[in-house]
């Protein structure tokens, strides 16, 4: 008798969380990328981008977006689909290590959830498409498959804090060869 009035609330228990936490939804990709300047905002479709990438069409919202960045279609198809080849284990050690946190943060301030209140909830879903755009590219990371992996249907792009960034790095380039090939150097070894 006393051995059922255990074994009953410990089922219970174990059917309540089985319900909560492996029933969860799954997590679609990002859909739209909300870009704000300002006090203006643009939405672009990540299909626009993803057809501008693989076919070099574009939607007229998509034309006027691309050229308010005052480079030519071939440079920003190149950039869309540049792969940065990166062990999932190395990439994982790489944006939970200190550096990485603190890189995430700081990118949180341009990439972010559209209700994100704080710099960790942008770091979060950055970490976490990092790692689900390299699970679905088999190793392989471009900025098509990193919207794929992000957690939320909509990503906020915002132009102010990339330009306060964008001032004091040269180059886009140059900032993506070093945080793909230097630090990760170091790390395969």
């Amino acid at each position: 008798m006393k051995f059922s009035k255990i074994l009953i609330p410990k089922i219970f228990l174990i059917l309540i969380t089985n319900q909560i936490f492996l029933n969860t939804s799954n997590v679609q990709s990002a859909e739209n990328i909300k870009i704000i300047y300002s006090i203006f905002s643009r939405t672009i479709t990540i299909d626009s981008l993803r057809n501008f990438a693989e076919n070099g069409n574009s939607s007229n919202n998509l034309k006027r977006v691309l050229k308010a960045t005052g480079s030519t279609d071939s440079e920003i198809q190149s950039v869309l689909n540049k792969n940065f080849e990166i062990p999932i284990t190395i990439a994982s050690k790489l944006v939970y290590s200190e550096i990485g946190n603190v890189f995430l943060t700081r990118l949180s301030a341009i990439l972010h959830p559209p209700k994100a209140k704080d710099d960790r909830t942008g770091m979060l879903a950055l970490r976490s498409s990092v790692i689900q755009g390299l699970y679905l590219g088999d190793g392989k990371i471009n900025l098509l498959k990193f919207f794929e992996g992000y957690p939320t249907k909509t990503v906020i792009l915002n132009v102010n804090a990339l330009n306060k960034v964008m001032n004091k790095v040269e180059s886009i380039s140059d900032l993506l060869e070093f945080f793909t090939t230097k630090p990760l150097e170091k790390l395969k070894n």
